[in-house]
């Protein structure tokens, strides 16, 4: 498969969500049992999405025990949904139980106050109880998220609880095809978004104007369900790189970078970096430096094969110190990265300097992340380039295909004077 299309017809195979379903759940239960767990309670959403495939308005997504699900042995999940918007997952969601969608306990991370006590009971109390209907009752619960209110009422509990992150981040590390495809449409709307940076930036917009026009043009794509964000950085705020937007008005000749950090298509996200230079052509010590992140950029994903380690991967990155002379790699944290994609945009596995040279992670067949470097001078300009790529058995797929060889020049004029510049 390869960008069909965005909507499901009857004469084309594209995804197969059937099989994408059956493949997460199996794939989730897999990592459970081979962790010795007799359950896994999923409190944050991707791993309620990965084994329910369900979807919830965002506000309830970032707040873990709003909703919740419970995998239990090889029965099927059972979700507790916020208040009523269980209905609509029963209507919308047939392949998990009418019987198994439940409503929540929520305590709201303790924001219910004295009240937390009397909910976190509610919450256990459905927990033991799914757990001894499964025959599951007594064994290793795996949880993925662990709250303060949580600890000693598990405990009163006898709940045997340890890490559920874990075998959730093992599951959802290895994607299947139809993972794949979702992949390649996220990478086809991130050229579409590009393009349309490209020729809506200008000089005399501010920052935060680009990235609202991008945001419109997003959440006008059939499939997208959330944006988290669109960095728009110009200028001195490019370096270092501050990962974020403002106010700031565009000046002919500014360093420009767009990040489409997270558009969210049928749960599935992005992490995409271009660079532009606004008006003007970049001068050459621009250049040179874009030339040093491309480099940097694609050593990396040239030393990306199946079998081999993310340490493998950071080796083609200078240090910190090397690079911008900090003393230390925490200080670079994410200027030299790499990091998995998936319904989280930090799937496994994820590349640092930090960590990757003492503690490698084997690169697998089916995983897909996004690999970024940048390089700047400070408080004057800088640059960021990123790709998102699939791992296959004897080869590798970059599916972000907005042109990376060179800055994006746009509309460039020529008569500018050095004079007076610093």
């Amino acid at each position: 498969m390869a960008n069909f299309g965005m909507v499901g017809l009857d004469w084309q195979q594209r995804v197969n969500w059937d099989r994408l379903r059956k493949y997460r759940l199996d794939r989730a239960r897999a990592r459970m049992k081979a962790h010795g767990l007799g359950a896994m309670l999923l409190m944050y959403d991707e791993n309620v999405r990965y084994v329910t495939s369900t979807l919830t308005p965002g506000w309830n997504r970032l707040k873990p025990g709003l909703r919740y699900a419970l995998l239990c042995g090889d029965d099927p999940p059972v979700l507790f949904e916020q208040g009523d918007l269980g209905a609509h997952i029963k209507r919308h969601s047939p392949w998990i139980p009418k019987e198994n969608v439940r409503y929540s306990y929520a305590w709201i991370k303790g924001a219910a106050g004295p009240a937390s006590t009397q909910q976190v009971k509610k919450f256990t109390n459905a927990i033991v109880q799914e757990m001894k209907k499964s025959n599951v009752s007594g064994m290793k619960l795996g949880v993925d998220f662990i709250d303060i209110n949580m600890i000693q009422i598990f405990k009163e509990a006898k709940i045997d609880w340890v890490d559920g992150m874990t075998p959730m981040m093992e599951a959802r590390a290895v994607k299947n095809a139809d993972e794949h495809e979702c992949m390649r449409m996220v990478g086809a709307i991130g050229d579409a978004a590009h393009w349309e940076c490209m020729k809506f930036l200008k000089p005399g917009l501010t920052e935060n104007q680009v990235t609202a026009h991008i945001m419109e043009f997003l959440y006008n794509i059939p499939g997208m369900e959330d944006v988290e964000d669109v960095i728009v950085s110009s200028g001195l705020n490019t370096w270092p790189n501050w990962r974020n937007f403002s106010d700031r008005i565009i000046k002919p000749g500014d360093i420009v970078f767009m990040d489409l950090a997270a558009l969210t298509w049928n749960g599935y996200k992005s992490c995409y970096y271009r660079t532009y230079c606004v008006g003007k052509e970049p001068t050459s010590e621009q250049k040179e430096y874009y030339a040093t992140a491309l480099k940097w950029l694609y050593d990396s994903i040239k030393a990306v094969k199946v079998g081999t380690t993310t340490r493998e991967i950071a080796q083609k990155w200078p240090s910190a110190k090397e690079a911008w002379g900090y003393e230390e790699e925490d200080q670079a944290a994410a200027n030299l990265w790499g990091h998995g994609l998936g319904l989280a945009q930090y799937d496994p596995p994820v590349i640092s300097r930090i960590w990757s040279l003492d503690h490698p992670v084997e690169i697998q067949e089916g995983m897909v992340f996004a690999l970024e470097t940048q390089h700047g001078k400070v408080h004057q300009w800088g640059v960021r380039i990123e790709e998102m790529l699939i791992v296959h058995k004897d080869r590798i797929e970059i599916v972000s295909n907005f042109p990376v060889e060179q800055i994006t020049v746009v509309d460039p004029m020529t008569g500018y004077s050095s004079y007076g510049k610093s």
